[in-house]
């Protein structure tokens, strides 16, 4: 009797074990597609990625987010300079209010500018990163007589006398490349960050001047 059942314990022992050894790959499978391992493989995976730093968007020397393009997805739109029957590319708002002031200035009191003599924005790869020029590329800058008007001493004393004049009524947020090393003569940047609030005031003081006329800078008084 005792021989019969450990035989029969014997038979039963091996159905097991041959019935587990089928199913071993059958559980490592599922095992392997489990919900809660694929969900603690993406949380790694996402834990990883959140300490990357987003990347910057490339900036000009001032500050401001170059520009890729002009009229297209930009912030840099093409704008008429009143009087003068000249367009330029410039960053849209309060740099456009600023760079434009400054332009018809210079055309109405330093001198008459004509096709060709005024250039905005340009692509980055045309100018020198971390220089003045770099702004272009941002749209935040202006070339007035590009070429020869760059050379030190482009202007006569009292066209100079008036450049001052225009500089010192913008309070520090344009700059000159007249004053700058190298020389550019014909670069006329703003020079403060997109968040200077110098900026704002002095874009709506020109606003204002513009929709009262015989007020603002560079009036002959009556």
């Amino acid at each position: 009797m005792q021989q019969k059942m450990t035989r029969r314990t014997v038979v039963r022992t091996a159905a097991v074990v041959g019935a587990a050894a089928a199913l071993g790959p059958v559980l490592s499978a599922t095992a392997t597609a489990a919900p809660g391992t694929g969900a603690g493989t993406g949380a790694a995976t996402a834990a990883v990625a959140g300490t990357r730093k987003p990347k910057r968007p490339a900036t000009s020397a001032n500050g401001w987010t170059i520009q890729a393009n002009v009229d297209r997805d930009s912030q840099v739109w093409t704008r008429s300079v009143s009087g003068t029957g000249l367009d330029v590319p410039v960053w849209i708002g309060d740099v456009e209010t600023v760079l434009l002031h400054v332009v018809r200035r210079f055309h109405y009191e330093v001198e008459e500018l004509h096709a060709g003599d005024l250039v905005g924005w340009r692509p980055a790869k045309e100018v020198r990163r971390r220089h003045p020029e770099s702004n272009l590329a941002s749209g935040t800058a202006v070339r007035i007589r590009p070429g020869i008007g760059a050379t030190q001493g482009s202007l006569f004393p009292l066209q100079l006398d008036t450049v001052r004049a225009i500089l010192a009524e913008c309070d520090g947020v344009v700059r000159w490349g007249g004053d700058d090393k190298p020389v550019d003569e014909s670069l006329f940047y703003i020079a403060v960050g997109p968040l200077d609030t110098r900026l704002v005031d002095l874009a709506a003081r020109i606003r204002e001047w513009n929709a009262t006329p015989g007020q603002g800078a560079g009036v002959t008084a009556g």
